[in-house]
């Protein structure tokens, strides 16, 4: 079963975090990844695109996967679908970065498993923007 971290826990996340991959970022500015990141930037978060099918969102350019990434990275927020999320936590273990953060709408238990067994936090069907306002 999934469960999240706890709101004390989401504060001490955002507090400490600085560097977001977003997974599956997309270039429209209509679309939510797009949006949510916007805002996540704005919260001075830096954000790193990570999307073979783009050049550049939000003035960042853009990688193929999270292993093109330099440096840590603090958050891997997912905008795939839930079916493609053990894909996208096998590289984010291979990386080593600290939160996994699948968006509202999507969760799969082989992922969260795969990731808890490893001792990492993860985060499932929440909205990065929505907790963030939250914990302000």
């Amino acid at each position: 079963m999934i469960k999240n971290p706890s709101r004390e826990e989401m504060k001490e996340i955002f507090g400490k975090s600085k560097r977001i991959a977003v997974v599956g970022l997309s270039d429209n500015p209509a679309k939510t990844s797009y949006m949510v990141s916007e805002v996540m930037q704005k919260a001075g978060y830096e954000i790193i695109p990570v999307n073979p099918q783009i050049e550049e969102a939000l003035g960042v350019k853009a990688v193929a996967s999270l292993k093109d990434i330099e440096g840590h990275v603090d958050i891997v927020n997912v905008f795939r679908r839930s079916e493609y999320l053990p894909e996208v936590a096998r590289e984010f273990a291979e990386i080593d970065a600290d939160v996994f953060w699948a968006q509202l709408g999507l969760a799969n238990e082989e992922a969260y498993q795969f990731l808890k067994e490893k001792g990492y936090t993860v985060v499932m069907d929440k909205c990065i923007k929505v907790e963030l306002a939250m914990i302000q």
